[in-house]
């Protein structure tokens, strides 16, 4: 099968013609209006099929996106700003402003993740009613319907992990002339359509994609979202939810907790959990990269050298596209010609142990406030660049003219330094999180050929461990998972402590996360179904200041924003524009 993704621009029109419209307050689900080119038209033809699917393909990036949030026509960041990763680029009004503030409400949310969503859902049963028109090969067209079917299972993941219970509208078309039934699916029937959606689309699909098929949607991508919704529902949160009780006075009135989660607890969730995620591992079919992309020296060259690399072992489920420069366009400082991408936190520079892998908290780490950047763990000048960082630079031609560090400090004369901290960045730091070192931002010639993970093995060996902890306790197997991930980060000595209790090994699980899936679209989730948001997001968020006076350096942490977390928060609010159509959409509680 003919690979996809060179089409999206092709596609991108013919999605226009196709596209969605709805009649004053209608609804995004509603009957499709079509110009010349109709479904009957697109479906006859085998390239336009593919092109179709394509366009469903498009919006799989939905949670990932750094530039997801933007107002005034200026990205303001991803998810990583709308917790403790991350500080917005400006401080316009936005979800993610609007979630570290405490601040969301039903009528300030965006329809983003709803729209999206459903929009493509619809476009995936307007496939399956109209594929019998498509002249292909029968284990071809199989195939193609095999990933719409992971596609829809996808988005629907993306839906339940914002919303909990939501409407699941099967294989219908709505028109406008149909009435469209938005009441709400119970939390645990959205997570058996998930994952049996996904046992069907694994059944057909290859167990990994290769060649011109690299990219799309294999049968170790239905396991892996399997895995993974599985671990989400078996998390404190959904399994046993109080989030009803939660809610307290603001609540819209009571929600039936099967809309939110499993009303009660069952630690046999976790078991399910656990196969999930060794089901992918026992595959064989992927590991942790340990390809040095740039041939650099340096411990943890695996980790980094990962997200350059367009194909390689260890992405599960991938965002494809052209080659480009669009992280590069945000992350990198003003000097580098980078704008508009969030500012990691102190406290997520914080989070990186030392290289001799324990916490800086810990009195025997070595860790030295006068010298805060040495002898951390590889991973922390992967993902965020620091004052000093050596980044390259370009002549005006766009050509890389060598390297030099990154000037963030105050004082010595570098006070009015685009880079510097209160000019270019808020809180001292600037994202390096799966940038390209090849690759320099506003350039044509210096693109990176990545594509943007969306599920890759290491999360599944975090899965795995965190399963198999709550269900068994720290297990040989549990250690095994982590230390694989800790080896290939660089760190010396990797392995754990032995001993671990099982609230220890939790700790540890938790912490892993946080910095190996750093800025991927995890944190915000994470520390909701683990129901440690309330610690996590009530925070003084900060940054640091660096002085450097021309004989001494100093290192000064300063107050950013006040983050502030409120029950409701566990949950995205459905917006007034799509509960205000239905009285049968139930809101979310504390909404």
């Amino acid at each position: 099968m003919k690979k996809i993704y060179a089409h999206f621009f092709v596609v991108f029109l013919l999605f226009c013609c196709l596209a969605q419209s709805c009649k004053k307050s209608g609804s995004f689900l509603s009957q499709t209006n079509t110009t010349n080119l109709n479904l009957a038209t697109v479906f006859a033809d085998s390239s336009r099929t593919e092109g179709f699917l394509a366009n469903i393909y498009s919006s799989a990036n939905i949670s990932v996106n750094a530039a997801r949030f933007s107002a005034n026509g200026t990205v303001c960041g991803g998810l990583d700003a709308a917790c403790d990763e991350s500080e917005p680029s400006h401080s316009y009004a936005t979800d993610a402003s609007g979630f570290a503030t405490g601040t969301i409400n039903a009528g300030t949310v965006s329809d983003e993740p709803y729209n999206t969503c459903y929009t493509q859902i619809r476009a995936v049963n307007q496939l399956f009613a109209n594929i019998h028109l498509t002249k292909m090969l029968a284990a071809n067209k199989a195939e193609l319907v095999a990933e719409a079917r992971f596609l829809r299972a996808w988005y629907y993941s993306i839906l339940v992990e914002h919303y909990g219970g939501v409407p699941l509208v099967g294989n219908n078309l709505y028109t406008y002339a149909t009435p469209i039934n938005v009441t709400r699916a119970t939390y645990a029937a959205c997570i058996t359509y998930i994952t049996s959606q996904c046992d069907s689309a694994a059944a057909v699909l290859p167990l990994t994609q290769t060649g011109l098929s690299w990219g799309r949607a294999s049968g170790g991508a239905c396991m892996a979202l399997k895995a993974r919704v599985l671990l989400y529902a078996a998390s404190p949160l959904f399994n046993g939810t109080t989030l009803p009780q939660d809610a307290g006075p603001g609540s819209s009135g009571p929600v039936p907790p099967e809309l939110v989660g499993y009303p009660s607890a069952d630690p046999t969730r976790w078991q399910l959990a656990e196969a999930a995620a060794q089901a992918v591992i026992a595959s064989g079919a992927y590991t942790l990269n340990t390809i040095n992309t740039y041939q650099t020296s340096t411990p943890g060259y695996g980790f980094q050298g990962l997200f350059p690399q367009r194909v390689n072992t260890e992405y599960i489920f991938q965002y494809m596209r052209p080659a480009n420069s669009d992280l590069e366009d945000l992350f990198l400082p003003p000097s580098r010609s980078g704008a508009n991408g969030a500012f990691p936190y102190q406290g997520m520079v914080d989070a990186f142990p030392m290289s001799n892998g324990k916490l800086i908290t810990d009195p025997t780490s070595g860790y030295d406030p006068t010298h805060p950047y040495d002898n951390r763990d590889p991973r922390m000048n992967y993902s965020i660049i620091h004052d000093q960082t050596v980044l390259s630079v370009r002549t005006g031609s766009g050509l890389i003219s060598g390297q030099a560090p990154v000037n963030i400090y105050l004082g010595n004369g570098n006070n009015q330094n685009p880079d510097a901290v209160h000019i270019g960045t808020v809180t001292g730091y600037y994202c390096n999180k799966m940038l390209d070192p090849g690759a320099l931002a506003a350039t044509i010639a210096y693109v990176s050929n990545r594509c943007i993970p969306l599920i890759r093995y290491s999360e599944i060996l975090l899965d795995y461990a965190e399963a198999a902890n709550e269900y068994e306790g720290p297990t040989i197997n549990v250690y095994n998972a982590m230390q694989a991930v800790r080896q290939r980060a660089g760190l010396n000595p990797y392995q754990l402590p032995a001993g671990l209790s099982q609230a220890q090994m939790r700790t540890y699980i938790q912490n892993e996360r946080r910095i190996e899936l750093a800025y991927e679209g995890h944190r915000f989730f994470d520390v909701r179904r683990w129901k440690i948001a309330p610690q996590t997001e009530n925070i003084q968020a900060t940054g640091m200041e660096v002085d450097d006076n021309g004989t001494a350096v100093t290192y000064n942490p300063f107050n950013v924003t006040k983050h502030n977390f409120r029950p409701a928060m566990y949950l995205w609010p459905f917006p007034i524009s799509e509960t205000g159509k239905s009285a049968s959409l139930i809101q979310n509680p504390g909404y």
